[in-house]
């Protein structure tokens, strides 16, 4: 069942707004407010899937209306109702996020074709915020500690904005599943998230990969190929170990951050792109700035929202966690059975020093499952996961 709000303050109009919308569908259930205060009360008590405001109104007016209630509900669509000398106010609603409007006195069709078109956006609305929450199964973030609580935080409150996030934190600890939880709970998850190890490609190359080349431009560049910020334009780009960058390839991403422009390697001709740029490394980049080998202002344009991901010594109550969850991966990926950890194994395990972090820790719980017993055991853990 559908529920609309009818903000109206002249009674005739409201009736006949509220008896239109009910016959059309037994499954409207329509509420009424006679002014812009008590509309928007309603509106903070209650959830509506449509709200018809009219826009000139005693106590607070429509536009007002609008503007208040799309900070607190902001995917309800308002449908405004204007008078004749409202018809521009009522455009201007429109930029404030108004759905549409209808004038007054109401067309049957006009008014029933803006209800239905209304819902329908709100059901899309719903249905895409649901599906952003759902983060690939290959990129879950295991953990309960308060570390991994305030991140989950810090990325519901940052991935739908463009900010640019750095992400932190010794390798091995999961920023790269930061990364995709960021894209894939933004704006942009429709669109492409391009991966970059900066550390993984030789510093003369760097630059080609991320921004392209032309015919000619080197040695080898046998036909123009665009780089990894024109694959990624409209999505995310993900620079991993940004702290390995050239200074050179980091004076054109600093161009590319700061007028949303690129040029090919060997090219003069500038390439408008739109990404989101998120980076990581394992360094300290205010170390690496006083040494001279990272740009400060390059530094200062990434690092608007920091995100630090610990060490897994750092959050050890989450490695039973982790443990039975790559327990359950590893079997289905190797086709056998589930196994055990005793508690006692378990308990080993957590006094471990993780100096590889996640990534050692499921290396060691693959090697247990391949060779120790139906029920990981001490003995197992001694014979099989020792440095």
């Amino acid at each position: 069942m559908s529920k609309i709000l009818v903000i109206e303050d002249e009674a005739a109009i409201r009736r006949v707004l509220i008896k239109i919308i009910s016959e059309e569908n037994e499954a409207y259930k329509v509420e009424e407010a006679d002014n812009g205060l008590d509309g928007l009360e309603k509106i903070k008590d209650h959830d509506y899937d449509l709200v018809l405001c009219d826009i000139k109104m005693p106590k607070m007016d429509g536009v007002e209306v609008l503007e208040k209630a799309k900070i607190v509900k902001p995917e309800i669509p308002f449908v405004m109702i204007s008078g004749h000398g409202d018809l521009d106010t009522a455009v201007n609603t429109m930029r404030l996020g108004a759905f549409d409007y209808i004038s007054k006195p109401p067309d049957l069709n006009r008014l029933l074709n803006t209800v239905r078109n209304a819902l329908d956006r709100k059901v899309l609305v719903v249905e895409n915020k649901r599906l952003k929450k759902k983060v690939s199964k290959n990129y879950e973030m295991i953990g309960e500690s308060d570390a991994i609580i305030h991140i989950k935080h810090l990325i519901e409150k940052v991935a739908t904005t463009d900010a640019r996030v750095l992400i932190t934190g010794p390798n091995g600890t999961g920023k790269e599943l930061v990364a995709h939880w960021l894209h894939e709970k933004s704006d942009r998850s429709k669109l492409s998230l391009i991966e970059v190890n900066c550390a993984a490609i030789p510093s003369e190359l760097i630059e080609s990969e991320l921004f392209g080349h032309v015919k000619g431009s080197f040695t080898g560049a046998n036909k123009d190929r665009a780089g990894k910020f024109e694959a990624a334009n409209n999505g995310t780009i993900f620079l991993d170990e940004i702290g390995d960058m050239s200074l050179s390839a980091q004076a054109k991403v600093l161009r590319a951050l700061q007028e949303n422009k690129i040029q090919r390697v060997g090219s003069d001709r500038d390439i408008k792109v739109n990404v989101r740029i998120i980076a990581a490394t394992n360094k300290d980049l205010k170390k690496e700035i006083k040494e001279g080998r990272f740009r400060e202002d390059l530094y200062h344009r990434l690092a608007v929202i920091l995100i630090n991901v610990p060490a897994l010594n750092n959050r050890r109550d989450d490695i039973p966690l982790l443990i039975e969850y790559f327990t359950k991966k590893i079997a289905a990926e190797q086709g056998v059975p589930k196994k055990e950890f005793s508690s006692q194994a378990i308990a080993l395990l957590q006094d471990y020093d993780w100096t590889g972090n996640i990534r050692e820790l499921r290396n060691v719980v693959e090697r247990l499952i391949i060779l120790g017993e139906q029920e990981i055991s001490v003995a197992d853990v001694n014979l099989f996961a020792s440095k």
